[in-house]
């Protein structure tokens, strides 16, 4: 992986895997799907500097218990998130994402596409702020198995096929006018967006009412309480993920910081 290029998180996953600790401990957050390389630009030094710095950053996933409303910046990834946040970028954007069978990850690969060819914007950076029902393609294939989460969906997805990735990821990314490669709509997933530098911004508000609901429907193996069910969809999140203390509650906070909004 060229650690020059533009990697914004450099977190990747075929949601085998997150970062589950305990002992009250924290862990640096890494790939989890090494093969899968960066399709990053040349010249971005801006997001490169990023990229190193969010790869040393600690992600705590150890938590027994959490409360509704988080008050305390050790209970989300605060410093990960103030990495987003003083991005000096001049170019970036962040998406409301909430519809999780909308068509979310094909507009920010269509985004980064027309800012990067069409506008020469190589460094410009893209922030999911994903919530609501999108929230569920932040969670590994252990939860989804777990807690049922496909019937959450109507039956439309059985499993988190948002994080596979596609035989186009391993295109000649050189080739970026391919209708089959690796910037088309064959590759959209969340995995292959992340590789492009894209942010995927975690909600914990969103884990709390998901946490809720399972309890209130007895979809609950271990009887854990409400507090304990959200600790465990929290420690379960995707790797490379940033939780927030709720999505949108930061949206201000990055539009103060020069992100534009789009829905």
């Amino acid at each position: 992986m060229n650690n020059a290029r533009r990697g914004m998180l450099g977190f990747m996953t075929s949601g085998l895997a997150t970062l589950t600790l305990g002992g009250g401990s924290t862990a640096h957050a890494e790939s989890a799907q090494s093969s899968l390389r960066t399709l990053i630009p040349e010249g971005t030094s801006t997001l490169s500097l990023l990229n190193q710095s969010l790869e040393k950053t600690p992600r705590r996933r150890d938590f027994k218990s959490v409360p509704m409303i988080l008050t305390h910046p050790d209970e989300w990834d605060d410093e990960a998130l103030r990495l987003v946040f003083q991005y000096q970028g001049q170019h970036k954007q962040v998406f409301d994402n909430v519809v999780l069978d909308g068509p979310w990850l094909n507009l920010m690969r269509n985004t980064l596409n027309t800012q990067i060819w069409a506008f020469g914007h190589k460094d410009f950076l893209v922030v999911s702020g994903t919530h609501g029902p999108a929230h569920l393609a932040l969670y590994d294939d252990y939860l989804w198995e777990k807690y049922q989460l496909s019937q959450l969906t109507q039956g439309k997805f059985k499993d988190n096929s948002f994080l596979k990735v596609s035989a186009a990821a391993q295109t000649d990314p050189a080739q970026y006018e391919d209708i089959t490669g690796a910037f088309s709509p064959l590759d959209n997933s969340i995995p292959v967006l992340q590789s492009r530098g894209v942010v995927f911004l975690a909600c914990h508000n969103a884990i709390f009412e998901l946490a809720t609901r399972l309890h209130k429907s007895d979809v609950n193996p271990d009887h854990r309480s409400i507090p304990q069910l959200a600790a465990e969809l929290t420690n379960h999140l995707i790797d490379g993920a940033v939780l927030t203390p709720g999505v949108m509650g930061t949206m201000p906070e990055l539009g103060a910081r020069g992100f534009y909004y789009a829905k």
